[in-house]
């Protein structure tokens, strides 16, 4: 089950009391107070693990708390520090406060690391007061307590390619086509009810990774058909394939490509931004050919390539795995894609 969001409570572990003692030794006639430190609380650290894929786990363990300090003692014993709590998250997790407000890490690299509750610092024994005119101090420090947050998680998927489009454009197709995903695919919209990834390989030993959007609508940007949560994961992608059905949308799909590219542009600015391929698919089943020279014209109006595809015979699958992959090799050595 892929859940990309979740809230956590997490708990710093308290300090350790600093210890109030005097030394009692037979051979040591004026003794003196040895009261040791208390021990540092543990804190809560959420890691990047690229092993996780989904913040499912969170949802049944919402709450984390870190071992507390122990106590000093006496003969300048400090108390042992309590034990961190490692949370593991997936790579792409971004962490905000309670009221989702500000972004407090962005874990987009394997095994990066944000302290979300720093333990309590441990108290200081009476040996730290003792002086000239006070040689029996019976004072000593309490421990802090560790600090306590709510966060929201969010999962932003990291990946290459994005595709989007509206429901049952051939997104879930072609990832199956040139990937080893396989997510669930019919003849009726809303197939796609979760993001999946997958891994195209794109010969020479290199790869790069694909991410199926379930289907955008109108108002997506508003979370019409949960659109906003969908858009989220497209902002990572340094790619769109933008697939379009020419039989779609009433068999005229230029509206549609103008809903889609008004929803990434409202959603956020920088999503129009990004470098788009028109991807027509379907091809196998195209009986008009003035549809597909609409969308072509459309295209050319936004300055954007078109390809053709159709995922049912391989038409057009091996130009589109190797015009993606030169397009990011063009971005990789910072040259500028339209």
């Amino acid at each position: 089950m892929f859940v990309d969001e979740a809230t956590i409570t997490v708990i710093g572990g308290a300090g350790g009391n600093g210890c109030v003692s005097f030394r009692r030794e037979k051979f040591v006639p004026r003794g003196g107070p040895d009261g040791g430190d208390g021990g540092n609380g543990g804190a809560v650290v959420l890691i990047a693990d690229p092993d996780v894929n989904t913040l499912l786990a969170l949802r049944y363990q919402p709450i984390f708390r870190a071992e507390r300090g122990r106590h000093g003692e006496g003969s300048l014993r400090t108390g042992r520090s309590g034990e961190d709590v490692e949370v593991r998250v997936p790579v792409g997790t971004v962490v905000h406060d309670r009221d989702g407000v500000s972004i407090l890490a962005d874990l987009d690299a394997p095994g990066e690391r944000f302290v979300a509750a720093r333990g309590g610092s441990g108290g200081r024994g009476n040996t730290h007061f003792k002086s000239a005119v006070n040689q029996a101090p019976t004072r000593s420090d309490p421990g802090r307590p560790g600090e306590e947050h709510v966060l929201r998680l969010e999962l932003r998927l990291l990946a290459d390619v994005g595709l989007v489009g509206f429901p049952n454009a051939g997104k879930s197709t072609l990832i199956s086509r040139i990937s080893a995903a396989r997510p669930k695919i019919a003849d009726y919209p809303f197939t796609t009810l979760a993001p999946h990834l997958g891994v195209v390989d794109r010969g020479g030993f290199r790869s790069f990774v694909v991410a199926d959007i379930p289907g955008l609508i109108d108002g997506a940007h508003h979370g019409a058909g949960l659109g906003d949560r969908f858009l989220r994961h497209v902002e990572r992608c340094r790619l769109l394939l933008h697939l379009v059905d020419p039989l779609g949308v009433e068999h005229d799909p230029v509206p549609g490509i103008d809903v889609i590219e008004r929803e990434l542009r409202l959603y956020d600015v920088t999503l129009a931004s990004k470098p788009r391929v028109i991807v027509v698919t379907k091809v196998d089943a195209l009986q008009d050919p003035d549809a597909e020279a609409r969308i072509v014209d459309a295209a050319a109006a936004r300055n954007l390539r078109v390809l053709r595809v159709s995922s049912v015979t391989g038409e057009g699958i091996d130009r589109l795995i190797r015009t993606v992959s030169e397009l990011l090799d063009a971005m990789a050595a910072g040259a500028a894609v339209e």
